[in-house]
């Protein structure tokens, strides 16, 4: 019977640490400067699309309109995010860096697929 509970434990214990090692996956993250302008352009509809990532609810970008005033205005993406994986990775789970974000995890909840995540990077980054 003792074996049998230091069995569960054991097993409890290696499932919890295999799902604190879990990550955000990267997909195929465009090198910095590779992004083609179609890239950029289906980034900026995604960022734009009120069904998709609707960035403007929230957020100030040069070229929309009607922006949010909640999060940060995202200009300067380049400088603020030289590490193009950590903007990714704020897209994907905001909560992962801040536990108090209001951002919706895009990726994590499924709300953006890896590849459009990827493209709306190369869209800020030209901001």
């Amino acid at each position: 019977m003792r074996q049998s509970a230091s069995i569960i434990t054991t097993a409890a214990s290696v499932a919890a640490l295999l799902g604190s090692l879990a990550v955000a996956p990267v997909g195929t993250a465009s090198a910095a400067g590779s992004a083609t302008a179609s890239d950029v352009q289906q980034g900026k509809e995604i960022a734009f699309n009120r069904k998709l990532g609707n960035c403007l609810a929230c957020h100030k970008i040069d070229d929309g309109q009607m922006p949010g005033n909640i999060g940060p205005p995202l200009n300067n993406m380049k400088q603020r995010f030289p590490d193009r994986s950590r903007l990714y990775a704020q897209i994907y789970d905001a909560h992962k860096f801040n536990p108090n974000s209001i951002m919706p995890p895009f990726g994590k909840n499924h709300i953006l697929t890896v590849a459009q995540i990827n493209k709306v990077v190369d869209y800020l980054y030209t901001q």
